[in-house]
């Protein structure tokens, strides 16, 4: 543990990974994606359309917007901007630990130097149990309801927050 901690442990196998995480208590876990342009599925693209549908004619709206570091491959699914706001989406299909989405969409707020985000998630059984779970603790990273934020992008307006839409 002590090379491993340092760096110095050589290359590991997805076996003595696990080993390593399963004595320290933590499940591995891997996910790839892809290198270069983004491969996005039909129903992610449905979603991003519902969303696109409900906002005013005149805001702008972008889709897999590179964050402004450079080198970094991370991209928000969609960028709405008016006058005076960029808000990013983040869509989600079907949320497997809304912890980590929580994190990621934090990190690319943080590092995006966008106004609000939106986590867009797919109105399925699985996903409204999910956010159901997760109960207030998200309303002080997503303050903005649902139903006030879409009034707001109907309207051509800033919501004033990030919020989670579910569609």
């Amino acid at each position: 543990m002590w090379r491993l901690e340092r760096g110095s442990g050589g290359e590991m196998t997805l076996s003595s990974i696990s080993r390593v995480a399963a004595a320290v208590g933590l499940e591995a876990s891997l996910r790839l994606f892809p290198a270069g342009d983004p491969v996005r599925d039909a129903a992610h693209v449905a979603l991003l359309g519902r969303l696109r549908a409900r906002i005013h004619g005149e805001l702008r709206w972008r889709t897999e917007v590179p964050l402004p570091v450079a080198g970094d491959l991370r991209a928000w699914d969609a960028t709405i901007a008016g006058l005076g706001f960029v808000i990013g989406v983040e869509a989600e299909t079907r949320i497997r630990d809304l912890q980590a989405v929580t994190r990621r969409v934090n990190l690319k707020q943080r590092d995006g130097e966008l106004d609000h985000v939106i986590l867009l998630v797919a109105d399925t059984k699985a996903n409204r149990l999910a956010l159901r779970l997760a109960g207030p603790d998200l309303g002080g990273v997503f303050p903005i309801s649902q139903r006030e934020c879409l009034r707001a992008l109907r309207e051509g307006h800033d919501p004033g927050g990030s919020s989670i839409i579910v569609l």
